[in-house]
């Protein structure tokens, strides 16, 4: 089987981070994966089986038709049995290129619906789209409860829970991370990991830190990760800080287990997620995860007991819940390992590709 996976580039994301774990995951079954590119090719190319088989579209801001015609070539020249798009921009361009309908089509949907997705206009367009695919997923049950309250239904529409590498996410190591990344031994490490979007709200956790801070001598905060509108701005402000011999910008990690073995906890105030691929390997690496409602957490985080779940939109709220968290380092431990157990039963990597390779099969409704 040959599956073409459609996206806007694989820069580093949770998204992408997925493309990438299927095409490992399903080389040995048998799948060969290609992926391409609208805009650009990204460094999780080179995470690929095959790091060739990367094809850049060309796309232009904007709609752009020399993407489409670029697309509907790689088609024909590929002859794949599977087009996996992935949210609603490349399955656009898929289903133009695709016009008359004669590969089938996967559609994947990876976080909540925006707020300009919700438009009539938006949701009209997805109703018409998704009649061209012969399956939709989604990577969490409340994606799909969110498509069913919205009137979307489909004959093949799953939810496909995101699954994580337990062999590569451990615990063990943590004294060498944090020797690694400049960390004290002691610290009381919070991070976020993840692309600076502004959904992500790095603004609001770096706020949260400023106040916490004096309290605890021994917090630091820690970013993992680079890309998105929102890095630079977000750089400034972490020099500017009082605390920024306490605030460590790590950037881009090829290899970000050992980032996760160096926290205590993971902090999660984004607004917008599907199923964090962030929280699943910060649980499996023992870590505990304090998350905002919705985006998926609760099919993640059993409450109280692996992590924690609470309103985090306001910055006094977030400030609140990790002054708590960070009160009690015991219990931060004790979720953390609470954490390991639910992620190694719950969310395996097996199963995830288990999922996918049945869905690829699945016949056209």
């Amino acid at each position: 089987m040959t599956v073409l996976h459609l996206v806007h580039s694989l820069e580093p994301g949770g998204m992408e981070n997925g493309v990438c774990n299927i095409a490992q995951g399903l080389a040995p079954r048998g799948v060969t994966t290609h992926v391409a590119c609208l805009e650009r090719r990204g460094a999780f190319a080179d995470r690929l089986p095959v790091p060739q088989n990367v094809h850049v579209l060309g796309k232009s801001k904007g709609f752009s038709l020399r993407a489409t015609f670029n697309l509907w070539r790689t088609f024909r020249r590929l002859r794949p049995n599977v087009i996996h798009t992935h949210n609603l921009g490349p399955l656009v361009y898929a289903s133009l290129a695709n016009f008359f309908g004669r590969r089938r089509i996967v559609h994947g949907e990876h976080s909540q619906l925006a707020p300009w997705e919700l438009e009539p206009r938006r949701l009209q367009q997805r109703h018409k789209l998704y009649r061209r695919c012969a399956a939709i997923h989604t990577v969490s049950a409340a994606q799909l409860d969110e498509l069913h309250r919205l009137g979307f239904s489909h004959p093949h529409l799953v939810a496909i829970p995101n699954g994580v590498n337990t062999g590569r996410f451990t615990p063990e190591g943590k004294s060498e991370a944090r020797a690694q990344f400049g960390l004290p031994a002691d610290a009381l490490a919070i991070g976020l990991v993840g692309r600076f979007g502004p959904y992500k709200r790095h603004d609001a956790l770096l706020r949260a830190f400023t106040e916490l801070a004096p309290r605890f001598p021994q917090a630091r905060l820690v970013f993992v990760g680079g890309g998105g509108s929102e890095e630079s701005r977000i750089r400034e402000l972490a020099t500017a800080s009082n605390f920024r011999d306490r605030i460590h910008l790590l950037g881009f990690q090829p290899d970000p287990a050992p980032c996760y073995r160096a926290l205590d906890l993971l902090a999660i105030p984004s607004t917008n997620e599907g199923m964090s691929n962030a929280a699943l390997e910060a649980m499996a690496s023992g870590v505990a995860v304090l998350a905002n409602t919705g985006c998926g957490h609760e099919q993640m985080i059993t409450q109280g007991r692996d992590g924690l779940i609470a309103d985090l939109s306001s910055d006094r709220a977030l400030a609140q819940q990790l002054g708590e968290m960070l009160a009690t380092p015991e219990r931060l431990v004790d979720m953390g390992q609470q954490a390991r157990i639910t992620v190694t039963s719950r969310f395996s990597l097996q199963a995830m590709l288990d999922a996918y390779q049945q869905l690829y099969r699945a016949p056209a409704h």
